[in-house]
């Protein structure tokens, strides 16, 4: 477990609008992680960022990793909710969703380069600090559950095909998308990630159920799945 220097809040004044500034302070520290790694996060630039005083951080978050924790928790893992949980509920048809949810991410090359902030924090931090383990453990677990459940909804309605472990692709899909988010991180070079769309995207096609009582075609996937 990484340590910190704990600082009482007692000492410090409250900001005048302490939860505008806490905000503040979680989004810029988000982008600050994102750019640099948690390790390598600059606690004077998030400052900066925020337009915030030190007095003010430790108001609201005893450490740097306090901090970290709440970027996990409340930025995160509501952006990963709200672009892949959200959508998938109640949805008539989670393939349509699903595809539209892949289709839509930004091919633009800093965004390719910058990767998936739950990934590499993931990846960072797993191994090193049980706090930040468990907290992105628990985001890809809700990931994966609102997958899962939302192929057994589409299952019952038909619209998935009834052979396939919602479970099983539920994480099969998670591992491969970000699979190819690693791979375009690492080349820098856009096109991964389109051809990642295209891959996942016609997976995704091949869970439709067969017209006239024939499968569909697996597109090279593992027909485990």
């Amino acid at each position: 477990m990484l340590t910190g220097r704990n600082r009482p809040r007692r000492s410090c004044a409250a900001p005048r609008d302490p939860e505008r500034t806490r905000k503040r302070l979680l989004q810029a520290a988000f982008r600050e992680m994102h750019r640099s790694g948690f390790r390598s996060a600059d606690l004077d630039a998030i400052l900066a960022k925020a337009g915030v005083t030190k007095g003010a951080l430790y108001y609201h978050f005893d450490n740097k990793e306090a901090l970290g924790y709440a970027v996990v928790d409340e930025v995160i893992a509501n952006n990963l909710h709200q672009k892949w949980v959200q959508p998938l509920r109640n949805a008539k048809n989670p393939l349509d969703v699903l595809i539209r949810i892949i289709q839509s991410e930004s091919l633009k090359r800093e965004d390719v380069q910058r990767g998936c902030p739950l990934l590499n924090l993931s990846q960072e931090m797993s191994g090193l600090d049980e706090g930040f383990r468990r907290r992105t453990a628990k985001v890809y677990r809700n990931w994966h559950d609102a997958m899962a459940e939302a192929l057994r909804e589409g299952q019952k309605r038909r619209v998935v095909r009834s052979d396939i472990n919602a479970n099983e692709t539920a994480t099969f899909l998670i591992a491969a998308w970000e699979g190819y988010v690693v791979l375009g991180k690492n080349s820098q070079d856009p096109r991964t990630m389109r051809s990642g769309q295209k891959r996942v995207s016609g997976h995704l096609e091949s869970l439709r159920p067969a017209r006239g009582g024939r499968r569909a075609p697996s597109r090279d996937w593992p027909s485990s799945f």
